[in-house]
């Protein structure tokens, strides 16, 4: 199958540190390459893919000096997939919303994965004249503000089982891994430390706008509690050993929560997590068994007392159950071809395609040719509209 992967260009495929989705698109990515299918990634220019890789930007939006407006960069991301339509059986969209007005325009099955969080007033127009627009949810909470969008299946996050370290032993502090935002419940992570007598060791990124919040509302937090440390953003090696050498991870989130990418990161440890009954957490965790999820900082407290009982073998098995890659992968590719067979009335098999029209004709790529350029819409790239 040919298949397009189309992620934001805010990070590295993957990420160097933090960064959630490109993460994600990274593993399938890989994982569609491994299984032996024609991948493109439309990405940032200093991205690693096995895949074929068109550079929407030369780096990383958040690396690029200078840098303070996504959208128009997001923008050309657009053209640039737009002219390469025609290669492609499907293009899978990582960007929110910004290339919904050019996908009926194209010659080709698309699907769109939401990451983010759905808020009604501003969503529901939206997606009310959209609503044929192919999605798929990272969780079925996430669908809940606007369960009348073009919704085809939920596909829950993988990642391969190589990628963290099984520890079989509990550490001797808690972690918190995430950003320093307000819906991340950072304040609560050191609450909950503090009330168990027991170290925190928070690995952080502090997005700019946010920094003001972080030092009037966290840092004096940090200075009252000598018992929690600031590590700053940890990736690769120093995160595996950050999370597998944990006692637990908290996950005291205050908001919805799409996914939640760090519960099946510690989960690949063994290390469990006590987690906010919030959002995706239910479905991501089975409660008494990859750890506990619970309803405020009082019963957190008790479960991080309660860790030692759970079995950390049991914490692994379940993410190699549920959470792998190669899981993930099987899921989208049967969305892709249902799509397909959707738009095209064609039969997708496993390594091919079934077309009684015969191969689709390739585009002139080479440097300036034409090609075709659908209009695109003008509208605001959703969440992320700025770095620096």
């Amino acid at each position: 199958m040919r298949i397009a992967q189309v992620a934001p260009l805010f990070e590295t495929v993957p990420p160097e540190l933090y960064g959630g989705t490109e993460r994600v698109v990274s593993y399938l990515t890989e994982e569609l390459v491994a299984q032996g299918h024609e991948v493109t990634l439309f990405a940032s220019g200093d991205s690693k893919t096995s895949a074929r890789l068109v550079a929407g930007s030369t780096r990383a939006l958040w690396r690029t000096e200078g840098c303070r407006d996504a959208l128009p960069h997001h923008a050309r991301l657009v053209e640039l997939v737009a002219r390469e339509a025609e290669r492609f059986d499907i293009i899978h969209f990582h960007l929110d919303y910004l290339h919904f007005p050019v996908v009926d325009r194209l010659p080709c099955a698309t699907v769109t994965t939401l990451h983010g969080r759905l808020r009604p007033v501003d969503d529901a127009p939206f997606f009310e004249t959209y609503a044929h627009v192919p999605l798929v949810s990272i969780s079925d909470n996430q669908r809940r503000p606007i369960p009348g969008a073009g919704w085809q299946a939920t596909v829950y996050h993988g990642m391969p089982i190589a990628t963290h370290t099984f520890r079989a032993s509990n550490g001797s502090y808690l972690a918190f891994l995430g950003r320093t935002s307000p819906e991340k419940g950072l304040d609560k992570a050191i609450e909950i430390a503090r009330r168990t007598g027991m170290p925190l060791k928070v690995a952080a990124r502090i997005y700019p706008e946010e920094r003001e919040d972080f030092e009037t509302r966290i840092q004096p937090l940090f200075q009252a509690s000598p018992r929690v440390e600031f590590v700053g953003e940890v990736g690769g090696a120093a995160k595996d050993v950050f999370l597998g050498n944990a006692h637990a991870v908290l996950f005291p989130i205050e908001w919805a929560e799409p996914f939640g990418l760090v519960m099946i990161e510690a989960m690949a440890c063994g290390t469990p997590v006590v987690a906010f009954r919030r959002g995706s957490v239910p479905e991501v965790m089975v409660d008494g068994l990859t750890g506990f999820v619970v309803d405020n900082v009082e019963e957190a407290a008790c479960a991080v007392l309660d860790v030692p009982r759970l079995d950390r073998r049991e914490c692994r098995r379940l993410f190699e159950e549920r959470f792998s890659s190669a899981r993930m992968a099987r899921d989208y590719l049967r969305v892709y071809r249902r799509l397909i067979h959707e738009r095209t009335g064609r039969t997708i098999r496993a390594f091919g395609i079934e077309s009684p029209a015969g191969p689709r004709p390739q585009p002139d790529l080479r440097p300036g040719a034409r090609a075709h350029s659908p209009l695109l819409g003008a509208l605001p790239f959703a969440e992320r509209s700025t770095c620096a």
